[in-house]
């Protein structure tokens, strides 16, 4: 039986499968769709009606989906390294016509993973074993293995059972149907995996790259030289965009889609600031499964009313003095770094056990681009994570730390993300020596889950945990 979700919360979940129905829909209408990174300026393409689907929460829904291995595997396969980003492999796989898909023997039959079936029991909730004292599966949930396989491959066979068998078996969901891109949108305000990641997609498909070059900032403002720098580039994609779209630049819907903009991003961030209050009336993790509006949908009226609506909901809690997190809050953490999506229930299962709440997440509030003019629109986008100084860095996070009440600091040293991960050391120190709480790392990837260990995540919360008892114990709490 399916979970029961607040209206809220069904209003975000409406708001992605919009986007991505859209999507397929201006592509089999014949309107050009793109591909964006996370934080280009929605706001651009948005105003001159162009539909536009955002590789990374792609990525991360298959990886969610469980077929982050084999993408990242088919990448690898043709070519692409193992030591570059997660997302970037499996967007490149699927740019170079990969798909998940079940695995199926010579006869066109399901090859079946029996370890992913729940075990029969009988009347009295005992579990059945057969005669060789093995456990009996229950048919009705065994799952195929995944594998992949490509659609152009199976475009070019002539129509018939092998071709209709394959269609079939490839997997529906909605991140491994987004069509394939006639441009792309690329701002390296995240990371410099991003221009090579684009422009390769760029190069294959042979579509036109719109690019926004983010100088990182090593002060704790942005000058205006970057600010003149930038503005330029943003006059040249407003060119490119008229080109590809059709249509001449309209100042008017620009200002509407900067408020939607503006609107969500107020709303994500005062959902974020619900984290605040102690006990929190929500989960902090809950915050992981919103972040695809906030990346896909950000310039959409609809996604600011969704997020006005949750946290109109969250207020309620705070009045009646209750939450929707599923434990009681014994601690409380902030989460460092992006999750591993395919691994996201063993990340949850021990933070629950131990009564661990997840009330900083420095990820999240990073998607808040608020401003009130195109010079400050341009200095929101400057302030990724990863393209400020560390010092910048420290003070934003220890800000957290001080406003949302956190007992520790849980640290994923994401293999995917380099440039995130390589100052964590030093950031660990600095939680500690500054703020006075523990800290604990954990190995895992954003996308590719031969990278997780449980046993050693598992080994860090709890030590994680007996670091905050004891912290508690000398503060006399």
């Amino acid at each position: 039986m399916a979970k029961t979700v607040s209206p809220g919360v069904q209003a975000l979940r409406d708001v992605v499968e919009k986007v991505y129905r859209e999507l397929r829909e201006a592509k089999e209408a014949g309107e050009p769709v793109g591909w964006s990174s996370s934080k280009f300026p929605c706001e651009l393409a948005e105003s001159f009606g162009l539909h536009v689907g955002y590789p990374e929460n792609q990525a991360a829904g298959i990886a969610a989906n469980r077929d982050g291995e084999v993408m990242c595997q088919a990448a690898e396969d043709i070519g692409y390294d193992n030591d570059i980003c997660g997302y970037a492999r499996i967007s490149l796989a699927y740019a170079a016509g990969y798909r998940g898909a079940n695995k199926m023997d010579k006869d066109g039959n399901y090859i079946i993973n029996p370890n992913s079936g729940k075990q029969m029991k009988d009347a009295n909730g005992k579990k059945v074993f057969d005669e060789n004292g093995k456990p009996v599966i229950d048919p009705k949930t065994r799952k195929p293995y995944a594998t992949t396989d490509n659609i152009y491959e199976i475009a070019a066979l002539p129509d018939g059972e092998e071709k209709t068998r394959r269609q079939n078996a490839l997997h529906k969901y909605r991140q491994m149907t987004m069509p394939m891109p006639d441009f792309v949108l690329c701002c390296n305000n995240i990371c410099n995996c991003m221009t090579k990641w684009y422009e390769d997609i760029a190069r294959r498909h042979n579509i036109p790259l719109i690019m926004i070059d983010v100088p990182y900032n090593e002060f704790d403002h942005v000058n205006e030289a970057n600010v003149k720098y930038i503005r330029s580039q943003l006059d040249t994609a407003i060119r490119q965009m008229e080109e590809i779209s059709g249509r001449k630049f309209d100042e008017d819907k620009f200002e509407q889609c900067c408020q939607n903009a503006n609107r969500t991003a107020k709303a994500w961030l005062k959902v974020c600031d619900y984290l605040q209050y102690k006990p929190s009336p929500f989960n902090g993790f809950d915050l992981f499964n919103h972040m695809a509006d906030v990346v896909t949908a950000r310039g959409r009226v609809e996604a600011a009313e969704a997020f006005e609506l949750l946290a109109s909901e969250l207020e309620q809690h705070v009045k009646d003095g209750t939450t929707t997190a599923p434990f009681k809050e014994q601690y409380r953490i902030m989460f460092e770094g992006i999750p591993c999506w395919p691994k996201l229930p063993n990340l949850f299962k021990p933070l629950k056990a131990n009564g661990l709440n997840i009330t900083g997440v420095v990820y999240a509030p990073a998607f808040g681009f608020v401003y009130n003019n195109l010079d400050e629109l341009v200095k929101a986008y400057c302030k990724a994570p990863n393209s400020v100084s560390i010092e910048q860095g420290v003070a934003w996070r220890e800000g957290l730390i001080r406003d949302n009440k956190v007992d520790g600091v849980l640290v994923h040293y994401n293999r995917s993300c380099k440039p995130w991960s390589g100052y964590m050391p030093e950031m660990q120190r600095r939680f500690t020596k500054d703020m006075g709480i523990p800290t604990a790392g954990f190995d895992g990837d954003q996308a590719d889950p031969r990278n997780f260990n449980a046993a050693q995540y598992e080994t860090r919360v709890q030590g994680l945990v007996e670091a905050m008892e004891a912290n508690a114990a000398k503060k006399g709490n």
